[in-house]
C-alpha cells in the first residue's frame, strides 16, 4: 500500500483565502467608519467653538444686539465656517434671545453642524441675591393692569432685611454682641 500525501487542495486554499478576505473587509470597513466618525466629531466640536465664541463676543458688548438676522464667515481649525445669528425679542422687555447656527463654508444653507441659544439682557439678579428684577435695570413705571401708587412703590429695588414689616426672614441678632458664641458650634462650647 502506498501512503497518500496529505496536503491542501487548490479549492481548500481558495476557500480559506475567501474567508480571510471577507474578515479583512469587515475590519477595514470598521476602521474607516471610526476614522469618519472621528473627523465628524472634530468638525462638530470646532463648529460648536465657533458658535460659543460668537455668543461670548455678543454677550461682552455693552449694548444689546439688534433684533435682526446676521451672518458672517470665520476661520478656525484650519477651515472656514459660516455662522448665522438670529436675535429675537423675548417677552421680558430687557432680554433678547440669540440663536446661532454654524456650518462649514462649503455646506448648503439648510445644513448646520452646531446650534446654540443664549440670552442677553439686564433681567438678572444682583450679586449675592436670588431676587430677579424682571423689568430690568431701569425703572419702567407701572405695568398694565391699573396699579396704583402703593404698587408703584413696591416695584423699585427689593427690600433689604429689616426694611419690611415681616421679620420672619431676618435672622435674630446675637444676644451678647461682646461674646459672639454660637451654641450650635461644638468648637465654641465653654
Amino acid at each position: 500500500m502506498r501512503a497518500r500525501n496529505r496536503a491542501f487542495t487548490l479549492i481548500e486554499v481558495m476557500v480559506a483565502l475567501l474567508v480571510v478576505a471577507i474578515g479583512m473587509l469587515g475590519a477595514i470597513t470598521a476602521v474607516s467608519q471610526a476614522a469618519g466618525n472621528s473627523g465628524y466629531m472634530r468638525d462638530k466640536t470646532v463648529a460648536h467653538w465657533v458658535a460659543m465664541n460668537k455668543l461670548t463676543e455678543v454677550r461682552l458688548q455693552k449694548n444689546a444686539p439688534k433684533v435682526d438676522k446676521t451672518s458672517d464667515e470665520v476661520e478656525m481649525g484650519g477651515r472656514k465656517w459660516k455662522w448665522t445669528m438670529n436675535v429675537t425679542q423675548t417677552q421680558v422687555e430687557t432680554m433678547r434671545r440669540i440663536d446661532i447656527t454654524v456650518r462649514p463654508e462649503e455646506a448648503p444653507e439648510t445644513t448646520r453642524l452646531a446650534s446654540i441659544t443664549g440670552f442677553f439682557g439686564t433681567a438678572v439678579a444682583p450679586p449675592g441675591s436670588a431676587l430677579v428684577s424682571w423689568q430690568g435695570a431701569r425703572d419702567t413705571g407701572p405695568q398694565q393692569g391699573g396699579k396704583g401708587k402703593e404698587d408703584e412703590d413696591q416695584q423699585g429695588e427689593p427690600n433689604q432685611p429689616g426694611e419690611d414689616d415681616d421679620d420672619a426672614n431676618v435672622p435674630p441678632e446675637p444676644e451678647d454682641p461682646d461674646n459672639p458664641i454660637d451654641p450650635s458650634d461644638p468648637t465654641q462650647q465653654q
